[in-house]
């Protein structure tokens, strides 16, 4: 991934939009691409059809997802949707907003809690269980996995290697992350990036989620 490496970061303040301007920047290429876009108010990218799913999940904040079907779908801050394929769908801002947005192709596998077309928040996908680390594989074919994971407070990853180039978006609470032997918080709406083979641990301080897009190519 193209992206700043073992330090606590914000998507959204990383990329803020240029008035009258919608902005998109590739970190990842492949067949699951992954990249940034930062939307001026009142701008929006016309309706398209794709031949592959796309995950939205804004960052700061809000959209309208629509088509020309006469789809309609608000996304406001900490909620996310799943576009459907072979359906026009276009990107519609009435405020300063930036998401991330993640290209799956065909083969990927979806877990049945999500629907395309339908919002949802990732945060509310997952709930803590006392003492424990819940995982949830939210979708992943062999070149990508999708996780989402929550630490009860106390609970935490001993140091192991990542087997790709992983990015956090932090959802909920806090946690410290070791990272090639330096400490870091993290808060919800805050973001890290392991790159692959990097050591790395996390111990939750407060009850902690956070999604986990790993990259395999």
């Amino acid at each position: 991934m193209k992206e700043k490496i073992g330090q606590v970061f914000s998507i959204a303040k990383d990329n803020p939009p240029l008035k009258g301007c919608t902005v998109s920047k590739e970190i990842h290429s492949g067949e699951n691409s992954i990249s940034y876009f930062s939307l001026a108010k009142d701008t929006d990218i016309s309706p398209e059809i794709y031949p592959s799913y796309k995950l939205i999940i804004p960052l700061s904040g809000s959209l309208e997802v629509y088509g020309s079907d006469g789809f309609l779908k608000n996304l406001d801050l900490g909620e996310s949707i799943l576009t459907a394929i072979k359906k026009p769908v276009g990107f519609k801002s009435k405020e300063d907003s930036v998401y991330i947005e993640v290209n799956l192709r065909k083969e990927t596998k979806m877990n049945e809690i999500i629907k395309a077309g339908e919002v949802f928040k990732l945060k509310d996908l997952i709930s803590y269980g006392e003492d424990r680390i819940v995982n949830m594989d939210l979708m992943s074919n062999d070149k990508m996995k999708f996780v989402l994971m929550a630490f009860d407070k106390g609970t935490g990853l001993s140091e192991h290697a990542a087997p790709g180039s992983a990015l956090i978006l932090a959802l909920d609470g806090e946690a410290i992350i070791g990272y090639e032997g330096k400490d870091h918080l993290i808060r919800a709406g805050e973001n890290f990036h392991f790159a692959k083979g990097g050591l790395h641990s996390i111990k939750a301080t407060e009850n902690f989620k956070m999604a986990l897009i790993l990259t395999l190519e």
